[in-house]
């Protein structure tokens, strides 16, 4: 069955939306998506220094978006004005990587995979890593489940409950670097926050409790990943930016069918 490139890059897609579900709904809670930016293109830089030292892609992406999920955590903590040093943050470890990599002229690399992605090159390796992942991300969300919904409700909250949020958010910040490494064959850079924010935010319309929101941010993202795919083999459109078309058709869908059950509830 793993022969077929389209079911490595089914499963792969799927296991990479059931992860990002939950570290997306927190996400939307808690107003981060600069936040997901910021991790996202770092892994442009992990990937040119992977290139350069010779190892591991995953492991050079992963070190460096956890490397940036880190300071981030730490300016925020720290009161830093966060949209306006997320937004130089993100673009200049983006401009970085994409300056790194062009310094290795040994070294020849499509970076349009890394941008956008290339979800049907996914390999049996690749898919282990991806699924070694997701499962890492979701059993760290489950873990910590009520812990990091209470930090989210309130932090004074927490504290009253002898929780850190500190460590919370650094649990955050820990599955968000695995679910950017990960993700970044199937989406690319550009797109990742894409996945994790948009199946989230059709979620909200729909759901009325935050498991539910979870459950339906990761059927949303399942459904955007099958979807975007048959686009992709119909339409012969690029995969990674595909899937997040189908998942954006999903928020409008679900928006504008909110908004009318809302007027339909006030008549």
């Amino acid at each position: 069955m793993l022969d077929d490139f389209m079911t490595r890059a089914l499963l792969a897609g799927l296991a990479v939306a059931v992860a990002a579900a939950p570290l997306g709904c927190f996400v939307v809670w808690r107003r981060m998506a600069y936040f997901g930016d910021a991790t996202a293109h770092a892994a442009i830089l992990g990937v040119a220094l992977a290139l350069g030292f010779q190892i591991s892609i995953f492991i050079g992406t992963l070190v460096v978006a956890l490397m940036m999920a880190m300071i981030v955590s730490v300016l925020a903590g720290r009161g830093w004005a966060m949209d306006t040093t997320l937004g130089v943050l993100a673009h200049s470890a983006l401009a970085f990587g994409l300056v790194a990599v062009s310094f290795l002229p040994a070294v020849r690399v499509d970076l349009t995979a890394y941008l956008f992605g290339d979800i049907l090159a996914v390999s049996r390796f690749d898919l282990g890593v991806i699924a070694g992942g997701a499962l890492l991300v979701l059993g760290l969300i489950l873990w910590r489940w009520s812990a990091l919904l209470t930090a989210t409700l309130s932090e004074d909250l927490a504290h009253a409950s002898g929780i850190d949020p500190a460590r919370e958010r650094m649990v955050l910040t820990l599955a968000l670097a695995v679910v950017v490494a990960v993700a970044l064959k199937i989406v690319g850079a550009l797109l990742i926050a894409a996945l994790l924010i948009i199946p989230a935010a059709a979620a909200r319309n729909l759901a009325r409790g935050p498991e539910a929101m979870a459950f339906a941010a990761a059927l949303i993202g399942g459904v955007s990943v099958w979807g975007g795919l048959q686009l992709s083999l119909m339409q012969d459109t690029p995969s990674g930016p595909s899937i997040v078309v189908f998942a954006a058709g999903i928020f409008l869908i679900t928006t504008l069918g909110a908004g009318l059950v809302q007027r339909i509830l006030e008549r």
